[in-house]
């Protein structure tokens, strides 16, 4: 059964010589707001850590799902190199029919992000769309960034050409950019009302909780290695229709600086987090206050 309540949530992460998102049109330099300096990562980037860790971590296969006893629910429909026509060919032989509908309804019982985030399936093989009842924000950085750049050698190279034009040196350069230190927030929300076109459940839910919680433990790189969840911090709601704005309710978590911004951040210990004490939140009927991380 779908979920019964309202979500709002803030996620707080941060990034430590490394650069979380960056922008493909601007050398993959870390994304930042032109007027402020505050560094930036997209909903899509998020959204794709999430699909990754419930890649990972759920059963994907027909023959895993068995052995855990239960049906294959988790599958990831955007993942890398996906042929999306052919997810839906697959769709119409499951349901022996024409009906689009009901290749909708296979599709979100099937896809965890289709049930999570929704999904345009009108492509040349038409499988309907949807709307998810998970909406993420634009993570933005508590205060400016800066981002340094940093000179990388290659001591090989990829053609016997390309050696013989070096000289016998085959070192070529390149570069990369790094966040020094950057502690970022972003808000989600979750619709009960949209829920139930995907049939997203409690148990989708708790995948959720749990892929923002450690999917940065999951995703390490060069150029992520020092990622970590800081805080999750949940507004659950008594009724579907939601008890209090949610604005209003973000407003009682607050993020500053610890040391009253005497020289650069460079660890999360230089910032101070004010939450509202965990359970029912006073002046706010209606609304639970959850602490994940």
């Amino acid at each position: 059964m779908a979920i019964q309540n309202r979500y709002d949530f803030v996620l707080l992460f941060d990034v430590k010589d490394g650069n979380p998102n960056g922008d493909p049109d601007a050398g993959n330099l870390p994304r930042l707001d032109a007027e402020t300096g505050q560094g930036l990562v997209t909903d899509v980037c998020i959204k794709r850590k999430i699909r990754n860790f419930v890649a990972l971590t759920t059963d994907q296969t027909e023959s895993t799902a068995k052995l855990q006893g239960r049906k294959k629910r988790f599958e990831i429909y955007v993942k890398e190199k996906a042929v999306l026509n052919k997810q839906h060919e697959r769709a119409y032989v499951a349901i022996e029919s024409k009906d689009v509908l009901k290749a909708r309804e296979w599709m979100c019982a099937n896809f965890f992000d289709i049930r999570a985030f929704g999904a345009v399936m009108t492509t040349k093989v038409n499988c309907g769309q949807v709307r998810g009842p998970i909406q993420l924000t634009f993570a933005r950085s508590i205060d400016p960034i800066v981002a340094s750049e940093h000179s990388i050698t290659r001591m090989a190279v990829t053609t016997e050409a390309a050696a013989e034009k070096q000289q016998g040196d085959n070192r070529t350069m390149g570069r990369k950019f790094t966040v020094p230190y950057g502690l970022y927030l972003a808000h989600g929300f979750v619709s009960s009302f949209l829920a139930k076109q995907t049939g997203f459940a409690e148990d989708d839910l708790a995948v959720l909780w749990d892929a923002l919680s450690t999917m940065f433990e999951h995703d390490r790189s060069a150029a992520r290695s020092e990622m970590a969840t800081r805080g999750l911090y949940i507004f659950k709601h008594d009724s579907e229709l939601g008890n209090a704005p949610a604005h209003k309710l973000f407003d009682l978590i607050k993020v500053k600086r610890s040391n009253d911004g005497d020289g650069p951040a460079r660890s999360f210990s230089d910032y101070s987090v004010t939450l509202p004490d965990e359970g029912p939140i006073k002046g706010f009927a209606g609304v639970t206050f959850i602490k994940k991380v």
